[in-house]
């Protein structure tokens, strides 16, 4: 036998001794709840997400815990709802509580965030993979609420830190009309204040002409002013936004929702042994990964993390360790990931991405901060009126 081989055996029979012969096992029931509201038709043809973004994420998260999970006899169960209305999710959630499920990832809006967490108590733990809010993680927060998704904060900020290094300081702002594009605009604002940069024009989107036909005419107009660096959107459904590159007054790159997008995931992103995952999410789905879909398999893998080490399913057991200097998610983005201790947060890089192309990725050198460079995305502890974990 070589010496590969024979160390090869020798790490086998060390790992073999070391687990119990006889383990009990054990059952992990997670469910998963999906409800994202219809926003609408939009004049551009942008591609459609699919109905199904976010659940995809969590049963490719499943399918890893799984992997694991088999040698340790770990079981891993997802429970699925993709509902129709606010009222039917909580239904859905009920149901599952009722039946003894303690564990969910949740992709819906922030209100009916809110009223799961009525309904959930302190044994049950919730993962937010879809709301994007900010007053969940400064005002409105629960000590059993994790987010794996980032807020607009963290977002804007990942923007603001990358014009404040490209030096491009005066900005042009254009917001849609939808309250998610006001949140996104706000958290925007905060961002330039943030970084040194100045919104040279703020102007809300009012039109309603069918920029298919009259964009060449109507955006150079719309975006006149005397000098700016760059035009920023807030256009989180992309009725405009699309329209707005090569149509703006003075020669300048479009950034925000449209153009150059700070975004959670996205097809593009390789490095990291991101390859590898986006490969496997493809074979199990047959599209590309999204945001939402990596939001959803980040909160069910923190689960399996988590179970793995614990030996155990206890929500508030789960919840616990989630919190401490052993957690760290390996989750293809260059860095180990953790949760922030005051507001639940999951703390992660932030890809800026145009379609076809990885542009760069926050936080970058020379945004200091005392404990990680990470929580220069987003709102600091002093900055949040949350403390969840004590």
């Amino acid at each position: 036998m070589s010496l590969l081989s024979r160390t090869a055996a020798a790490t086998l029979l060390t790992m073999l001794s070391a687990a119990p012969l006889y383990a009990e096992a054990l059952d992990v029931r997670i469910g998963y709840l999906q409800w994202v509201p219809d926003k609408g038709p939009v004049l551009s043809n942008i591609i459609p997400e699919p109905e199904d973004a976010g659940l995809r994420g969590a049963e490719l998260g499943l399918a890893d815990n799984q992997t694991t999970g088999r040698f340790l006899r770990q079981n891993y169960e997802l429970e699925t709802e993709l509902t129709g209305s606010h009222e039917e999710t909580l239904a859905a959630f009920e149901a599952m509580h009722d039946k003894g499920t303690r564990l969910f990832v949740i992709n819906a809006p922030a209100q009916t965030v809110q009223a799961i967490m009525g309904r959930a108590g302190n044994n049950t733990l919730v993962f937010n993979a879809g709301a994007k809010d900010d007053a969940l993680r400064t005002a409105e927060c629960h000590v059993n609420l994790l987010h794996t998704v980032p807020s607009y904060a963290m977002l804007t900020d990942s923007l603001g830190q990358w014009l404040n290094m490209r030096r491009w300081n005066d900005l042009f702002l254009i917001t849609g009309p939808t309250e998610e594009d006001k949140a996104w605009a706000d958290a925007f604002r905060r961002s330039a204040k943030r970084f040194g940069l100045k919104i040279v024009q703020d102007k809300p989107w009012t039109f309603d002409a069918d920029l298919r036909r009259t964009a060449a005419k109507e955006l150079p107009a719309f975006t006149q002013a005397r000098a700016y660096d760059a035009v920023v959107l807030a256009d989180v459904r992309g009725d405009f936004g699309e329209y707005v590159p090569f149509n703006t007054w003075l020669p300048r790159p479009v950034v925000g929702t449209q153009g150059m997008v700070p975004v959670t995931w996205h097809r593009v992103v390789e490095a990291w042994g991101a390859a590898q995952l986006q490969n496997r999410f493809r074979a199990l789905a047959e599209r590309d990964m999204n945001g939402d879909d990596y939001a959803a398999w980040a909160a069910v893998r923190s689960i399996g993390t988590a179970v793995t080490d614990l030996k155990v399913a206890d929500a508030n057991e789960i919840r616990d360790f989630l919190f401490t200097d052993k957690f760290q998610l390996a989750a293809f983005k260059g860095r180990s990931l953790s949760f922030r201790d005051w507001n639940g947060q999951l703390r992660q890089p932030i890809p800026l991405v145009h379609p076809r192309s990885l542009v760069a990725q926050a936080p970058f050198d020379g945004f200091l901060h005392p404990n990680t460079e990470m929580d220069t995305l987003g709102f600091d502890k002093p900055e949040s009126q949350c403390r969840i974990n004590g």
